[in-house]
């Protein structure tokens, strides 16, 4: 009896971890409520207030990191349990921990981690667009000068091809005036 009872309670036991696992959004909302909670505390301890300003740059930060973990946030599911985990610098980083309903996260210095990876990424994307878009402009330099090269060789060319033009009526003219003073 005792075995059965004992079963069963382990039963109900996984039943209710199974139907309880929390979702993506439970852990994302978590998360961002973390994340907020700690450029809060950042945001204080530099001494910044609650003006118009720092509030928009709090809220960049926010908005950022929720994109962030919109693209790169996984759930792996082990059925009583969840993890999410994001990639930072190639390395798989476990964020939180959900179970009973419940959601567990990361501590701030790995949200610290986190968040300067973030901007890291973000900055070295912005430099490779920038220094794309500044090879761009050198090849299409490039490519004018070349151009600008090549109508002076042809100008030259043109010009070269008249004064040989104009010397050969020259010498017709001077082989056809000696021709006549020979008759």
């Amino acid at each position: 009896m005792k075995k059965y009872l004992i079963g069963a309670i382990v039963l109900i036991a996984v039943i209710v971890m199974v139907k309880t696992v929390p979702d993506k959004k439970v852990h994302k909302k978590v998360m961002m409520e973390a994340v907020k909670e700690y450029v809060d505390e950042e945001a204080t301890k530099l001494g910044l207030g609650d003006d118009v300003l720092s509030n928009l740059g709090k809220g960049i930060v926010n908005k950022t990191v929720e994109v962030a973990l919109n693209s790169k946030l996984e759930v792996d599911n082990y059925l009583l349990f969840n993890m999410t985990h994001v990639e930072l610098d190639g390395e798989n980083q476990i964020l939180s921990l959900g179970i009973l309903g419940h959601v567990f996260t990361f501590d701030k210095e790995m949200l610290r981690d986190a968040l300067e990876s973030s901007a890291k990424e973000k900055q070295e994307q912005k430099d490779e667009r920038k220094a794309a878009k500044e090879a761009e402009k050198e090849a299409k330099n490039l490519e004018e000068q070349l151009k600008k090269e090549q109508k002076r060789r042809e100008k030259e060319a043109r010009k070269e091809q008249k004064r040989r033009e104009k010397e050969a009526r020259r010498e017709q003219k001077r082989l056809e005036k000696e021709a006549k003073k020979k008759q």
